[in-house]
Protein backbone atom coordinates (compact mmCIF):
# COMPACT_ATOMS: atom_id res chain seq x y z
CA UNK A 1 0.00 0.00 0.00
CA UNK A 2 2.74 2.42 0.94
CA UNK A 3 4.72 1.40 -2.12
CA UNK A 4 1.80 2.12 -4.40
CA UNK A 5 1.36 5.57 -2.92
CA UNK A 6 5.02 6.47 -3.42
CA UNK A 7 4.84 5.39 -7.05
CA UNK A 8 1.77 7.52 -7.59
CA UNK A 9 3.54 10.57 -6.15
CA UNK A 10 6.59 9.98 -8.35
CA UNK A 11 4.42 9.59 -11.45
CA UNK A 12 2.58 12.81 -10.70
CA UNK A 13 5.85 14.65 -10.26
CA UNK A 14 7.14 13.41 -13.57
CA UNK A 15 3.97 14.60 -15.29
CA UNK A 16 4.27 18.05 -13.78
CA UNK A 17 7.90 18.34 -14.76
CA UNK A 18 7.08 17.24 -18.32
CA UNK A 19 4.27 19.82 -18.64
CA UNK A 20 6.51 22.58 -17.33
CA UNK A 21 9.25 21.68 -19.68
CA UNK A 22 6.74 21.55 -22.55
CA UNK A 23 5.30 25.00 -21.75
CA UNK A 24 8.72 26.52 -21.33
CA UNK A 25 9.87 24.98 -24.58
CA UNK A 26 6.86 26.26 -26.47
CA UNK A 27 7.48 29.82 -25.29
CA UNK A 28 11.12 29.55 -26.16
CA UNK A 29 10.25 28.18 -29.58
CA UNK A 30 7.75 31.03 -30.28
CA UNK A 31 10.27 33.69 -29.26
CA UNK A 32 12.90 32.07 -31.43
CA UNK A 33 10.58 31.97 -34.45
CA UNK A 34 9.61 35.64 -33.98
CA UNK A 35 13.27 36.60 -33.75
CA UNK A 36 14.08 34.54 -36.79
CA UNK A 37 11.19 36.07 -38.76
CA UNK A 38 12.30 39.58 -37.82
CA UNK A 39 15.86 38.71 -38.72
CA UNK A 40 14.75 37.28 -42.03
CA UNK A 41 12.72 40.40 -42.84
CA UNK A 42 15.65 42.77 -42.20
CA UNK A 43 17.94 40.35 -43.95
CA UNK A 44 15.66 40.38 -46.97
CA UNK A 45 16.33 44.17 -47.27
CA UNK A 46 13.02 45.47 -46.03
CA UNK A 47 14.48 47.34 -43.03
CA UNK A 48 17.48 48.64 -45.04
CA UNK A 49 15.38 49.81 -48.02
CA UNK A 50 13.00 51.73 -45.81
CA UNK A 51 15.83 53.49 -44.01
CA UNK A 52 17.60 54.20 -47.30
CA UNK A 53 14.40 55.66 -48.78
CA UNK A 54 13.86 57.90 -45.76
CA UNK A 55 17.49 59.01 -45.89
CA UNK A 56 17.20 59.74 -49.62
CA UNK A 57 14.00 61.72 -49.16
CA UNK A 58 15.57 63.68 -46.33
CA UNK A 59 18.64 64.41 -48.46
CA UNK A 60 16.48 65.52 -51.40
CA UNK A 61 14.43 67.76 -49.12
CA UNK A 62 17.61 69.37 -47.75
CA UNK A 63 19.02 69.84 -51.26
CA UNK A 64 15.71 71.35 -52.44
CA UNK A 65 15.68 73.80 -49.53
CA UNK A 66 19.32 74.66 -50.16
CA UNK A 67 18.60 75.28 -53.86
CA UNK A 68 15.63 77.48 -53.02
CA UNK A 69 17.69 79.42 -50.50
CA UNK A 70 20.52 79.84 -53.04
CA UNK A 71 18.10 81.07 -55.71
CA UNK A 72 16.51 83.47 -53.24
CA UNK A 73 19.92 84.85 -52.27
CA UNK A 74 20.95 85.15 -55.93
CA UNK A 75 17.74 87.01 -56.78
CA UNK A 76 18.15 89.31 -53.78
CA UNK A 77 21.75 90.09 -54.78
CA UNK A 78 20.62 90.76 -58.37
CA UNK A 79 17.88 93.14 -57.26
CA UNK A 80 20.27 94.89 -54.89
CA UNK A 81 22.82 95.36 -57.68
CA UNK A 82 20.13 96.72 -60.01
CA UNK A 83 18.87 99.12 -57.35
CA UNK A 84 22.40 100.33 -56.63
CA UNK A 85 23.13 100.72 -60.35
CA UNK A 86 19.94 102.76 -60.83
CA UNK A 87 20.79 105.02 -57.92
CA UNK A 88 24.35 105.49 -59.15
CA UNK A 89 23.09 106.31 -62.65
CA UNK A 90 20.53 108.77 -61.28
CA UNK A 91 23.16 110.40 -59.07
CA UNK A 92 25.58 110.60 -62.02
CA UNK A 93 22.95 112.20 -64.26
CA UNK A 94 22.04 114.67 -61.55
CA UNK A 95 25.69 115.55 -60.94
CA UNK A 96 26.30 115.92 -64.69
CA UNK A 97 23.27 118.19 -65.04
CA UNK A 98 24.47 120.29 -62.12
CA UNK A 99 27.96 120.56 -63.63
CA UNK A 100 26.53 121.51 -67.04
CA UNK A 101 24.29 124.12 -65.43
CA UNK A 102 27.23 125.51 -63.48
CA UNK A 103 29.36 125.62 -66.65
CA UNK A 104 26.58 127.37 -68.57
CA UNK A 105 26.07 129.86 -65.78
CA UNK A 106 29.80 130.50 -65.51
CA UNK A 107 30.07 130.88 -69.29
CA UNK A 108 27.16 133.33 -69.31
CA UNK A 109 28.74 135.30 -66.48
CA UNK A 110 32.06 135.39 -68.33
CA UNK A 111 30.35 136.58 -71.53
CA UNK A 112 28.52 139.29 -69.60
CA UNK A 113 31.74 140.35 -67.93
CA UNK A 114 33.51 140.46 -71.30
CA UNK A 115 30.71 142.53 -72.85
CA UNK A 116 30.75 144.93 -69.90
CA UNK A 117 34.53 145.20 -70.09
CA UNK A 118 34.38 145.82 -73.85
CA UNK A 119 31.74 148.51 -73.33
CA UNK A 120 33.83 150.19 -70.65
CA UNK A 121 36.93 149.90 -72.81
CA UNK A 122 35.10 151.43 -75.79
CA UNK A 123 33.84 154.30 -73.70
CA UNK A 124 37.30 154.83 -72.26
CA UNK A 125 38.85 154.76 -75.72
CA UNK A 126 36.32 157.28 -76.99
CA UNK A 127 36.94 159.48 -73.98
CA UNK A 128 40.70 159.26 -74.46
CA UNK A 129 40.34 159.94 -78.17
CA UNK A 130 38.16 162.93 -77.46
CA UNK A 131 40.62 164.21 -74.91
CA UNK A 132 43.77 163.55 -76.88
CA UNK A 133 42.53 163.58 -80.51
CA UNK A 134 42.38 166.51 -82.93
CA UNK A 135 40.55 169.62 -81.75
CA UNK A 136 37.65 170.14 -84.20
CA UNK A 137 37.06 173.69 -83.00
CA UNK A 138 40.68 174.64 -83.61
CA UNK A 139 40.60 173.10 -87.10
CA UNK A 140 37.39 174.97 -87.95
CA UNK A 141 39.04 178.30 -87.09
CA UNK A 142 40.49 178.62 -90.61
CA UNK A 143 37.05 177.82 -92.09
CA UNK A 144 35.30 180.52 -90.05
CA UNK A 145 36.58 183.26 -92.38
CA UNK A 146 34.23 182.06 -95.15
CA UNK A 147 31.55 180.10 -93.28
CA UNK A 148 31.33 182.33 -90.24
CA UNK A 149 32.28 181.54 -86.65
CA UNK A 150 28.96 179.79 -86.16
CA UNK A 151 29.04 178.02 -89.56
CA UNK A 152 25.87 179.78 -90.66
CA UNK A 153 27.36 182.01 -93.36
CA UNK A 154 27.22 181.11 -97.05
CA UNK A 155 30.84 181.12 -98.25
CA UNK A 156 31.29 183.73 -100.98
CA UNK A 157 27.52 183.82 -101.18
CA UNK A 158 27.57 180.53 -103.02
CA UNK A 159 27.86 177.63 -100.57
CA UNK A 160 25.15 176.11 -98.44
CA UNK A 161 24.96 176.64 -94.70
CA UNK A 162 27.10 173.96 -93.10
CA UNK A 163 26.18 174.41 -89.41
CA UNK A 164 24.11 171.54 -88.02
CA UNK A 165 24.55 169.20 -90.98
CA UNK A 166 24.90 165.49 -90.21
CA UNK A 167 28.38 164.48 -89.13
CA UNK A 168 28.55 161.63 -91.67
CA UNK A 169 27.52 163.95 -94.54
CA UNK A 170 30.05 166.60 -93.58
CA UNK A 171 32.81 164.02 -93.25
CA UNK A 172 31.96 162.60 -96.71
CA UNK A 173 31.88 166.03 -98.38
CA UNK A 174 35.18 167.20 -96.87
CA UNK A 175 36.84 163.90 -97.86
CA UNK A 176 35.58 164.33 -101.45
CA UNK A 177 36.87 167.97 -101.55
CA UNK A 178 40.25 166.71 -100.37
CA UNK A 179 40.30 164.02 -103.11
CA UNK A 180 39.27 166.57 -105.73
CA UNK A 181 36.13 164.65 -106.67
CA UNK A 182 33.67 167.31 -105.47
CA UNK A 183 33.14 170.73 -107.07
CA UNK A 184 29.87 172.22 -105.87
CA UNK A 185 29.18 175.65 -107.40
CA UNK A 186 32.81 175.97 -108.52
CA UNK A 187 34.11 175.74 -104.95
CA UNK A 188 36.03 172.51 -105.56
CA UNK A 189 39.51 173.97 -106.10
CA UNK A 190 39.18 176.40 -103.18
CA UNK A 191 37.95 173.72 -100.77
CA UNK A 192 40.62 171.27 -101.90
CA UNK A 193 43.30 173.76 -100.96
CA UNK A 194 41.67 174.39 -97.57
CA UNK A 195 41.35 170.73 -96.53
CA UNK A 196 44.38 169.21 -98.29
CA UNK A 197 46.43 169.08 -95.07
CA UNK A 198 43.74 167.45 -92.95
CA UNK A 199 44.13 163.84 -91.83
CA UNK A 200 41.17 161.47 -91.60
CA UNK A 201 41.09 162.10 -87.85
CA UNK A 202 41.12 165.87 -88.44
CA UNK A 203 38.24 165.60 -90.93
CA UNK A 204 36.19 163.53 -88.48
CA UNK A 205 36.90 165.96 -85.64
CA UNK A 206 35.92 169.08 -87.60
CA UNK A 207 32.83 167.36 -89.02
CA UNK A 208 31.76 166.47 -85.49
CA UNK A 209 32.29 170.07 -84.35
CA UNK A 210 30.38 171.61 -87.29
CA UNK A 211 27.43 169.22 -86.84
CA UNK A 212 27.12 170.48 -83.28
CA UNK A 213 26.92 174.17 -84.22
Amino acid sequence: MKKLTVLSIVAASLLLVGCGDSATGAEAKAASEHKTESTMKCGEGKCGASMKKEATEAKEAVESKATEAKEAVTEAVKKTKEAVAEKVEAATEKATAAVDAAKESASSAVDSAKAAAASVAGAATAAVAAATGPDGKAIFAKCAGCHGADGKTSALGKSEIIAGQAEADLEKKITEYKAGTRNTKGMGALMKGQVAGLSDADIKAVATYISGL
